[in-house]
């Protein structure tokens, strides 16, 4: 069985129940699944106000690098 910290960073996903939906997930902290059709994010962990902080400074500079993995310019995302 293989270590969870062997995983890539990011994984690209789809889902049979949006079949036109790609998702980025990231899975190192904080782990985050995102839509990249609708920019959309989900936290996979639990905040408290402490991490609002941390997370906040942490969230744009992940979310541009899971859309650099898929070639999309950051510019012109809209999820900022």
């Amino acid at each position: 069985m293989h270590d969870i910290a062997e995983l890539p960073k990011f994984l690209i996903a789809d889902s049979s129940e949006q079949p036109d939906a790609v998702y980025v997930v990231h899975t190192a902290y904080p782990r985050f699944c995102m839509n990249v059709a609708d920019d959309h994010i989900h936290w996979m962990e639990e905040f408290d106000a402490e991490d609002d902080k941390e997370l906040a400074q942490v969230a744009e500079s992940l979310v541009a690098e899971a859309l650099g993995q898929l070639g999309i310019d950051v510019r012109s995302a809209t999820c900022f």
